[in-house]
C-alpha cells in the first residue's frame, strides 16, 4: 500500500472541490434531509443504476409519500411498484421495516446508528448514508463504487468481497472521511466511483485525485479492485403453466416469501417430469387442453440462468369454479394488477393480452 502517497486531508478536500463544481446535484432524493426519502433512495440504489432507479423512485415516492403510508400498504401493492427494479427481497424489507419504525419508533426514524442497521435489509454502508445525508453524521461508507475508488487509490488487491480485504477498505474508509461536510464527501466518493472511476475505462484524466493514486502510478487501474473468482453460472428451466378460461383470464400464484421472485405473483410452475394435464388435474382439479409450447424465455439472475418454457393451457368445460384457494388470483390481461409481477411474467402477459 503507498501511504506514504496519501493524506487523508487532501483527498477529501480534492473529492469535496471537484464534487461542488462536476458532481450530481439534481437527483430527485437531494436537496432534503428527510431520512424517509433517503432511506428509500439508498435502498432503491443498492446494486442498481441511478438512472434505472430515479423513475421508480418518483412513482414510489408519489404513492407512499411517508412511512406511515408505506407502513399501511399492502405488500401486493409495495411490490408492484417494485416490478422490474429487481432484487425483490428490498422491496419485503423496506415494507417490514416500516412497520418497525411505526411501532418501535412512533413513526419517527431513528439516528443512532446500530438502530438503523438493525433494520431489515440495511447493512452498516447503507446505514452509514443513510445518517450522512440526513442527520450529517460522521459514518464511512462501502458500497461497490467506494470500493472501487479506496482499492485503486490506495492498491489493495483482492475481491473486495473477501473478508480481510473487506476489512482494509473499511479502515480507509473511516481514515478517509471527514468531520466536516460529510453528506457532501459521502455523495461526493459515490459520484467519483460511478462516473469517473468507473469499472471499465475509468476517466483518469477527469479524476480529481489522480496524481495520487497508486493504481495509476502503477498502470495498472484495471486490475483493482480483483475480480470475484470465477465459477459458472448455473443454468435451471421451468415450466410456466398459462391457465387460461374462456373470458380470457389466467391463473397467478403468489410465489413463496423466501427464494427467487419471492412473494411476488406468477404463473404455477410444473414439476419437471409431469405432463401438463396431470398437472393440471392433481393441483387445481380440472380438465385442460395444452397448446403449442411458446418459445423459451431466458432470464439472468446473479448467480444461474432460468430457462422458462411458457406453456399456454385452456380449461375445458366450466372449470373456472373449481380453481380457487389461498395464494391463487384469476387476472385479465391488460388490466392493473395491482400486485408485483416479475419482469418476465409481466412481458409474457402482454403477450397473452396481444393474442387474446
Amino acid at each position: 500500500m503507498f501511504s506514504e502517497l496519501n493524506n487523508k486531508t487532501v483527498f477529501s478536500q480534492k473529492l469535496l472541490r471537484w464534487y461542488y463544481r462536476y458532481g450530481r446535484h439534481d437527483l430527485p432524493w437531494q436537496g432534503s434531509a428527510d431520512p424517509y426519502r433517503i432511506w428509500v433512495s439508498e435502498i432503491m440504489l443498492q446494486q442498481t443504476q441511478v438512472q434505472m432507479v430515479i423513475p421508480y423512485y418518483e412513482r414510489f415516492m408519489a404513492s407512499f409519500v411517508d412511512v406511515q403510508t408505506l407502513a399501511a400498504a399492502s405488500i401486493d401493492r409495495v411490490l408492484d411498484h417494485w416490478t422490474g427494479l429487481g432484487y425483490y427481497a428490498r422491496a419485503r424489507n423496506l415494507h417490514r421495516a416500516a412497520k418497525i419504525i411505526i411501532d418501535r419508533y412512533g413513526g419517527s426514524f431513528p439516528e443512532e446508528f446500530d438502530q438503523v442497521v438493525a433494520l431489515p435489509g440495511v447493512g452498516p454502508s447503507t446505514a452509514g448514508a443513510i445518517l450522512a445525508f440526513a442527520f450529517g453524521q460522521r459514518q464511512p461508507i462501502l458500497d461497490g463504487n467506494v470500493k472501487r475508488v479506496l482499492a485503486r487509490y490506495h492498491l489493495i488487491a483482492g475481491y473486495p468481497g473477501d473478508a480481510k480485504v473487506t476489512r482494509q477498505l473499511w479502515e480507509l474508509s473511516e481514515d478517509a472521511t471527514p468531520h466536516q461536510d460529510v453528506a457532501a464527501y459521502t455523495q461526493a466518493i459515490m459520484d467519483l466511483g460511478s462516473m469517473i472511476c468507473t469499472r471499465r475505462s475509468p476517466r483518469c484524466s477527469d479524476c480529481p485525485v489522480a496524481p495520487r493514486c497508486a493504481a495509476l502510478v502503477t498502470g495498472d487501474v484495471e486490475r483493482y479492485p480483483g475480480s470475484r473468482p470465477g465459477r459458472a453460472r448455473a443454468r435451471r428451466s421451468t415450466v410456466m403453466i398459462m391457465l387460461c378460461d374462456a373470458d380470457g383470464q389466467v391463473l397467478l400464484e403468489r410465489r413463496p416469501a423466501r427464494g427467487v421472485w419471492g412473494g411476488l405473483w406468477s404463473f404455477p410452475e410444473c414439476p419437471d417430469g409431469q405432463s401438463v394435464s396431470r398437472f393440471c388435474r392433481d393441483r387445481f382439479g380440472v380438465a385442460v387442453t395444452a397448446g403449442q409450447p411458446w418459445k423459451i424465455v431466458r432470464h439472468g439472475f446473479t448467480h444461474f440462468e432460468l430457462e422458462i418454457c411458457p406453456q399456454p393451457v385452456r380449461l375445458t368445460g366450466n372449470g373456472v369454479t373449481k380453481v380457487q384457494g389461498t395464494g391463487l388470483v384469476w387476472y385479465k390481461p391488460g388490466t392493473e394488477p395491482g400486485r408485483g409481477l416479475a419482469a418476465p411474467v409481466r412481458r409474457l402477459l402482454t403477450r397473452l393480452e396481444r393474442e387474446a
